[in-house]
């Protein structure tokens, strides 16, 4: 009984030192993008695991990604979506977790209550999905 016991204890102490990777967020921009640098900010605080790639041609970004149906500023790539603009952290987890067939997430424009801009808005940010393949994008949820 106390090898089991020891044993356990042990096998709790290895779990409780050990840390959850971050998801990693691939974060395209313009290399005189403000905003973008404050959201990736945001999303490293948020506990994302952020590599920005500064892009010349964000339009070729867009297009390749198709998020110029609903662009803003910056395209990210998250556990295998595309996450168009400052859409927030808890909007970015909810797709994560529920993993629906759409292609990615797009926050248009550059809301001046969302991530990375400023102050938050309860209720203020319409989210769309952006669909598989062509397609118009559709409402996701409204943060």
């Amino acid at each position: 009984m106390r090898h089991a016991l020891t044993t356990l204890a042990l096998a709790l102490t290895a779990v409780a030192g050990s840390t959850v990777a971050a998801t990693p967020v691939t974060l395209f921009k313009s290399p005189w993008c403000g905003c973008c640098e404050s959201y990736a900010r945001y999303l490293r605080n948020q506990g994302f695991e952020v590599k920005t790639i500064d892009q010349e041609d964000m339009d070729a970004v867009k297009k390749r990604h198709g998020t110029d149906r609903a662009a803003s500023c910056h395209t990210s790539l998250i556990g295998g979506y595309v996450i168009e603009g400052h859409v927030p952290a808890q909007t970015i987890r909810k797709l994560l977790a529920e993993r629906p067939q759409i292609a990615g997430i797009s926050l248009p424009g550059m809301p001046a209550s969302s991530p990375g801009m400023g102050p938050a808005t309860k209720g203020s940010l319409q989210i769309f999905a952006l669909p598989l393949g062509a397609g118009t994008p559709r409402p996701y949820s409204v943060e």
